[in-house]
């Protein structure tokens, strides 16, 4: 198979996709292992975020990461599209037990629209939100605790934030999953150990960037 055959085959659709998401979800599990300083402090939460920010190859891994993002929600597409077409009247009788098609899996793309609202209203919140200033040992940072704080005052906020990320949870149990079986290790096996892995890693994700800001509702 040619390149071009394959970058336009669902097989390679599918692979590139899961690449992809493979990446993001490095990014996550990143990005929620580094939260856990809130609990730590806002020092320690600042200073992290300090070094972050300063970093001079942010802008390369922050396009990286829309990069990824956009080439995830397109293959997402197109193959949705694709599987339409291929089938597009419904079957009559849907299928029963292990053969069923479970309600997250049907409704990915859905999902994904939900959690891409979800990045943006983040981004906007957190990033270019409101800029407040803390000093530490004569370095003044942006004070991003202070900013998580005052955001998570509100009950309404949290209940959506919440929200937006069990369907994050769910949407990252199925395609951790399925990355794998796309690449080659579909078989009986596997099973149970792809769906424990992909099940720890959503609720490790999920429930990780859930109990912080309850944990700054609560006692903030």
């Amino acid at each position: 198979m040619s390149k071009n055959n394959y970058f336009s085959s669902s097989v390679g659709k599918k692979q590139l996709m899961g690449i992809t998401g493979l990446a993001l979800c490095g990014f996550l599990f990143a990005h929620v292992s580094g939260n856990f300083l809130l609990f730590v402090g806002a020092k320690e939460y600042n200073m992290y975020s300090h070094a972050l920010i300063s970093n001079p190859f942010l802008v390369l891994a922050e396009l990286g990461l829309v990069l990824f993002i956009l080439i995830h929600m397109v293959q997402a597409f197109v193959l949705t599209r694709m599987n339409k077409e291929a089938r597009p009247v419904k079957y009559a009788i849907k299928a029963k037990g292990e053969k069923a098609t479970s309600l997250v899996s049907t409704y990915m793309w859905q999902q994904g629209v939900i959690i891409l609202v979800f990045i943006a209203l983040h981004l906007w919140t957190f990033k270019y939100g409101e800029v407040i200033y803390a000093e530490y040992d004569g370095v003044q940072v942006r004070d991003l605790f202070g900013l998580v704080v005052q955001v998570f005052q509100s009950p309404i906020y949290l209940a959506g934030y919440l929200l937006a990320l069990l369907v994050l949870g769910l949407h990252l149990s199925h395609g951790f999953q399925s990355t794998f079986k796309t690449m080659g290790f579909n078989h009986p096996k596997y099973e149970p150990k792809l769906k424990l892995m992909g099940h720890s890693f959503a609720a490790y994700v999920a429930l990780g960037f859930m109990v912080q800001p309850v944990y700054i509702y609560l006692f903030h």
